[in-house]
């Protein structure tokens, strides 16, 4: 598209969106080169290998569906695989379509700056060397950047420490040593069972619990395997437009119009249903009506005092401060039994908060503990946190930052003013359901848009202020409709100083795909289409 760049598409991250951006991008005929700050693919998956890690949606329903041969080649093991199954999953793709020849690892994006006069982007990498691209594509994602919280001493500790984003690739042994593990959302309450059963002492430190429930994974059957060959271009169109982007089927009714026996009954089956169908199969009046949510709560509540034998440890596991989806809920295997091992032990940080880390552990107002390894299961900057370190500057050396100081302003979570020819699939106003459904929708359409720009003779593509700012009203306005609160990281409140705004797309994924098509017919005119003199 031009002479003067290194290559047309220049893709940042190696992840599901990434991966799936560089094979697309070379389809459709562009020059294309990807940066990867990890040694190899996986992007979330790749860092994130702590024991325990896996996927919460089903394995299939997360998988690319670009190619039926791709498709139909690779067996998942379970319904829910473990990060060692996915980041093979994940190789195995990069080398089947011979992806790998395009990506570089071990390159840190430092800075990318938008240069007005040329229409590109020149990006520098950590290891000093520079690339100037047409089109710069972000596919950093929403789980990148590993939050620590602050706490003094933390580079005082003498011991071993390791957050879950950040997981090294050594194993890390847990065997005869005093472990903590600080957090107990998605992360923590995964590596919590695999550490009790090895650890001579586990403390676990709680600022708030979460509505866990069990994710009911177990291998996928013969039968299952022949179902999901023979049946891809239907489970393919149920994933394509499903507004949550799984394969689940929505219930028939409200929780009212079954007895209080049926309601029992259903519950129960929801209990034993596989991970996120206990959102997307529960009663249709879950997140609408106090009342059904509330005997949902009470239900799970129950479920927990089963489980933990220790009234009083039961009783801190349960959830005061939010309702089940006002924050999006863990799914466990094992996590509530593992605090009946005489190993494990419990501690409430809203009664007793840290106070420091030491040389030797961690203290609290309630005393010391001493510990030989710490892991930190204290979750990310979620949404923009990837993209406000990368050092990005738009039009008049803006940064975007700046620009978000208030937080993000997007037009379809792909591109903001001021930044014209640099996208961000999966980034902030994405997400509003399975990342993979809704980001490949995000990487389709980016691609199309730069198709549509090549064959029209254009090589400029900025979004018109006007559609941006619709876009962010929309979002706006539908924030009070879906169920997250602010105690929610989609506010980005578990990052102090981080300013409160939604960081999904509160429309949803059918509200995504209606104005991806109204574009598309009104012939991309959302956009500022042109071409720059001499280029």
């Amino acid at each position: 598209m031009g002479s003067n760049v290194d290559v047309d598409v220049l893709v940042v991250g190696a992840g599901i969106t990434g991966i799936h951006q560089l094979y697309r991008a070379r389809e459709a005929g562009f020059s294309v080169q990807l940066l990867e700050a990890g040694d190899g693919p996986g992007g979330t998956w790749f860092w994130n290998r702590y024991p325990g890690a896996r996927f919460d949606s089903e394995s299939y329903s997360y998988a690319y569906l670009f190619s039926k041969e791709l498709w139909e080649e690779w067996e998942w093991q379970e319904h829910f695989a473990g990060q060692p199954e996915i980041e093979r999953y994940l190789n195995h793709v990069v080398d089947k379509f011979d992806l790998r020849r395009d990506m570089r690892f071990g390159a840190r994006v430092t800075s990318a700056s938008y240069d007005e006069a040329t229409a590109t982007w020149k990006v520098r990498t950590s290891d000093s060397k520079a690339i100037t691209a047409r089109f710069l594509v972000a596919a950093t994602g929403i789980l990148s950047v590993p939050f620590f919280p602050d706490v003094p001493g933390r580079d005082d500790f003498r011991g071993e420490q390791h957050h879950t984003g950040l997981w090294p690739s050594t194993p890390v042994d847990f065997a005869d040593k005093r472990v903590a593990v600080v957090g107990t959302g998605s992360s923590g309450v995964q590596i919590i069972p695999v550490i009790a059963q090895e650890a001579a002492a586990l403390t676990v430190y709680q600022r708030t619990p979460n509505w866990c429930t069990p994710l009911n994974n177990a291998p996928i059957t013969d039968d299952q395997q022949a179902w999901l060959r023979a049946d891809f271009a239907a489970i393919k169109e149920t994933l394509d437009t499903s507004p949550a982007g799984f394969l689940h089927q929505m219930h028939d009714r409200k929780a009212a119009e079954d007895d209080e026996r049926q309601r029992h009954q259903f519950f129960e089956k929801m209990w034993a249903s596989p991970g996120f169908s206990k959102l997307t199969s529960n009663y249709t009046d879950l997140f609408f009506d106090a009342d059904t949510n509330a005997q949902w709560c009470e239900f799970v509540a129950d479920k927990v005092r089963s489980l933990v034998h220790e009234t009083a440890v039961a009783d801190k596991l349960i959830p005061k401060d939010h309702r089940f989806g006002e924050k999006r809920p863990p799914f466990v295997t094992g996590y509530y039994e593992s605090f009946n091992q005489p190993n494990v032990s419990l501690v409430d940080l809203s009664e007793t908060p840290i106070v420091r880390v030491t040389e030797a552990g961690i203290e609290t107002t309630a005393g010391s503990r001493e510990f030989d390894l710490i892991v930190w299961a204290t979750g990310f900057d979620f949404g923009t946190g990837a993209l406000l370190r990368m050092g990005i500057q738009g039009r008049d050396g803006l940064a975007l930052a700046d620009h978000w100081a208030d937080g993000p302003t997007t037009f379809l979570g792909v591109q903001t003013e001021g930044f014209p020819n640099f996208f961000f699939p999966g980034g902030p106003h994405a997400a509003a359901g399975n990342n993979p459904r809704y980001n490949g929708d995000q990487v389709d359409f980016i691609t199309d848009l730069l198709v549509h720009a090549r064959d029209h003779g254009y090589d400029l593509i900025e979004v018109d202020p006007a559609a941006e700012q619709a876009w962010v009203a929309m979002i706006e306005r539908n924030v009070a409709r879906q169920s997250f609160t602010e105690k929610s990281y989609y506010f980005g409140t578990n990052v102090p100083g981080k300013p409160r705004r939604f960081l999904l797309n509160s429309g949803g994924r059918p509200k995504l795909h209606k104005e991806i098509a109204k574009i598309k017919s009104n012939d991309y005119k959302a956009f500022r289409l042109s071409t720059v003199q001499g280029s």
